[in-house]
């Protein structure tokens, strides 16, 4: 009788193959797979493992949840960053509120689920007749994704079940919860021992988007991070760094339409070549993320996306209702007062808030973009990263569609409930087409890594001349001006230059929930949100228990062995 390839509680239900096209990320579908008819040819492993790689980013039952990567906008929405204004959409809505429960989707169950097929790879491979370097460097991709998985779930849940192998019965399945530092010991060795065989590039351009040597430092560097392990978050960083081809991508020209948006309104440049390196770092920001600049020498890890055929919706979630979009996630105030000045690099002096309400107020009655309106004035001089990520009053984006300026609608359909929608993500050449957006997710990228050396380093020694050539650097990319040594050459100084700037530069990236988290600030910045008329747009509330999440009630329904839940739950 062929042994099947059983799950139960925490793991998946079924096993899910898919077929191979053009772009190893173009899956299929094709059904349940038996072990003893599966793991014959090279291609069977290699549909295996590209079944794993469907896991960066999936989210159960179609619903985004935290941290899973591919929708870590929604990741912000649960900060000070953004709101997340329907509750149907994620579970950002409740973790920011304080009303996450245990019946709460955050998907343990879709992480168990590439952690099933990971082990189905690895128990399974040595099966399968193939060249004995590519199935080395498969297994590697494997444990690299299995790693992965872990180290997002110790983030969301503290301890969690360590699971190895494939499961023979369901009965394997019921057992309890591992400490997170037996389950963070085991993430950090395999990603050390997969970097000794991963490769650093692919020479093959169908396998770009494949786990690297430098994916697996930086996604290990950031994992050290998030436990404040200073030496072994700079240990990881240094190595990616020394790898040949990783640099800021920058851009060097404006296309045509680009060029119509008219900063000088906005910013008080210095001469023409202030104003084209004022331009020149905001396209550099933005495109980034767009589909013509997929693969780009700032990526170290991404989700692959087949035009047509696999979409990231951001340019309908993130959008503004007149653009067609939801304003699914939209910036906060807190947010628009963090971007610093581009005159002087500092920190800006938000207006109070009763003030900030006159002035809206008074502005809403004609709405000329006059540099005199004091509403508007608010935006002036700001870091180019933020006219590359908000849309404020009277903004312009012309790449968008010429002439478009953005102005709120304050409780209409689909509108933000902010005063501010976000740009950061959209393509605009996608939005044209009307076929929303098919650029990579980037889920690691260089500039991260410059700051996480930059945090280690600082934390472990003081701001040296290195710690500020790394955050410098992430800052000129940018178009702003480099930070004074007079001003942050203190360790405090210093830490609160890199968290602000982690902040500005990885806005929408997933990381600022960790952040608040392990910076112990949560409580600081978790506050009511207020639109520009003084109104509440969502309020908050915090409680020690958010620190974790809960494990999923209907998870403990199936092995009770999971209680105790986390403390609060």
């Amino acid at each position: 009788m062929k042994k099947q390839l059983i799950i139960a509680a925490a793991l998946s239900t079924s096993l899910i193959w898919t077929g191979c096209g053009k772009d190893f990320l173009e899956r299929l579908p094709e059904g349940k797979i038996e072990e003893g008819t599966f793991w014959k040819t090279e291609k069977d492993a290699l549909n295996a493992l590209n079944a794993v790689y469907g896991h960066m980013g999936a989210a159960s039952d179609g619903i985004a949840v935290l941290m899973d990567n591919e929708n870590s906008y929604y990741d912000d929405g649960a900060t000070d960053n953004a709101v997340a204004q329907y509750p149907w959409e994620s579970n950002a809505t409740a973790v920011a509120q304080g009303a996450v429960t245990t019946s709460t989707n955050d998907g343990w169950a879709t992480a168990y689920q590439g952690i099933r097929k990971a082990n189905a790879v690895l128990d399974n491979i040595d099966k399968v007749k193939m060249a004995d370097d590519l199935k080395e460097r498969c297994k590697a991709e494997a444990r690299f994704l299995r790693a992965f998985f872990y180290g997002n779930l110790i983030c969301k849940f503290g301890d969690v079940q360590l699971i190895t192998k494939v499961l023979a019965t369901p009965e394997e399945a019921l057992t309890a919860r591992d400490n997170k530092d037996k389950v963070w010991q085991f993430v950090f060795q395999e990603l050390a021992d997969v970097v000794k065989v991963l490769p650093e590039r692919y020479s093959s351009s169908s396998d770009i988007g494949r786990a690297t040597k430098g994916a697996a430092l930086a996604i290990s560097s950031r994992f050290h991070l998030f436990k404040n392990d200073w030496q072994g978050a700079l240990n990881d960083a240094q190595q990616v760094m020394q790898i040949p081809g990783y640099r800021l991508y920058k851009a060097d020209a404006e296309s045509a339409d680009d060029k119509l948006d008219d900063y000088k309104r906005l910013v008080d440049f210095k001469d023409a070549a202030d104003e084209n390196k004022f331009r020149l770092g905001l396209r550099s920001y933005e495109k980034l993320f767009w589909a013509v600049n997929n693969n780009n020498s700032e990526v170290i890890f991404d989700r692959q996306h087949v035009k047509m055929k696999v979409t990231w919706y951001v340019n309908t979630y993130l959008l503004s209702d007149d653009l067609g979009g939801w304003s699914s996630v939209a910036p906060t105030q807190d947010l628009v007062d963090a971007y610093q000045s581009y005159v002087t690099g500092d920190n800006i002096t938000p207006l109070a808030t009763a003030t900030r309400k006159q002035y809206y107020d008074a502005w809403t009655k004609n709405r000329k973009p006059a540099d005199s309106i004091a509403y508007v004035a608010e935006y002036r001089n700001r870091d180019p990263r933020f006219y590359a990520s908000v849309l404020f009053e009277s903004a312009e984006w012309n790449g968008v569609k010429q002439g478009y300026k953005f102005f709120w609608q304050k409780g209409g359909n689909n509108t933000s409930p902010t005063g501010y929608n976000f740009r950061k993500f959209v393509d605009p050449e996608s939005w044209k087409a009307q076929i929303d957006n098919f650029a990579n997710h980037v889920i690691i990228r260089y500039a991260e890594v410059l700051l996480t050396y930059a945090e280690a380093k600082n934390e472990l020694s003081g701001p040296d001349a290195s710690v500020f050539d790394a955050v410098n650097k992430v800052r000129d990319r940018a178009g702003m001006p480099a930070l004074d040594p007079a001003k942050y050459g203190t360790k405090d100084a210093m830490r609160a230059a890199i968290r602000q700037e982690r902040r500005i530069e990885l806005a929408l990236e997933g990381q600022r929930y960790m952040d608040i988290r392990r910076w112990n600030i949560a409580d600081k910045v978790m506050k009511d949100v207020l639109d520009p008329a003084g109104v509440v747009a969502q309020p908050r509330t915090w409680n020690a228990r958010l620190m974790l999440l809960p494990v999923p009630q209907s998870e403990i329904d199936l092995n009770s062995k999971l209680n105790p839940n986390n403390p609060g739950y």
